[in-house]
């Protein structure tokens, strides 16, 4: 059980920092793919709206602190986000990867509109919807491009934790 926690804490450390110094020969007209909410959207998938709102909570302090916003602002727009996509894995069969891409990209479309929403509603001078279709929804197809490789990884790294755990993935 504990390992399963350890692990996990692990995984989301390493893939915050590897979203924040993407190499740059991965990046694609500065954009990059969104690892955390990748992360969120996993948990919440596999392991439900619990786990993935926590994931959104440690992915969203690292977020914040690494790109000088407010605190708070990726935390909230991950824990809504994990909150939702939790609560929908229930409801859906998700077992093809292009299902889980495109779960994805819609949960990279919320997360980006509502954080851009935060930010124009502190600072309304700002172009909300220009903002959104330059950065929002390229970010967005990256992280539906990066989906499957990335849950690939994840299940493998969990698939052996989840032996010694006993609180096993039950989506």
């Amino acid at each position: 059980m504990y390992l399963n926690h350890i692990i996990w804490i692990i995984i989301i450390f390493i893939l915050s920092v590897l979203q924040t110094s993407w190499p740059d020969i991965l990046r694609v007209q500065g954009v990059i793919p969104d690892l955390g909410l990748i992360m969120v959207i996993y948990f919440a998938l596999f392991y439900g709206e619990e786990r993935a709102m926590f994931t959104g909570v440690f992915a969203g302090i690292y977020q914040d602190i690494a790109s000088n916003t407010t605190l708070g602002h990726h935390v909230l727009c991950l824990v809504i986000t994990g909150f939702i996509f939790g609560k929908l894995s229930g409801r859906l069969i998700s077992e093809h990867p292009a299902i889980k891409s495109a779960l994805v990209f819609a949960g990279a479309l919320l997360h980006g509109i509502l954080f851009n929403l935060i930010v124009y509603l502190q600072d309304p001078y700002t172009n909300l919807f220009y903002v959104i279709f330059i950065n929002t929804v390229p970010s967005a197809f990256y992280s539906a491009l990066m989906t499957p490789i990335i849950f690939w990884l994840l299940q493998q790294i969990f698939r052996i934790t989840d032996l010694f755990s006993i609180y096993p993935s039950g989506k």
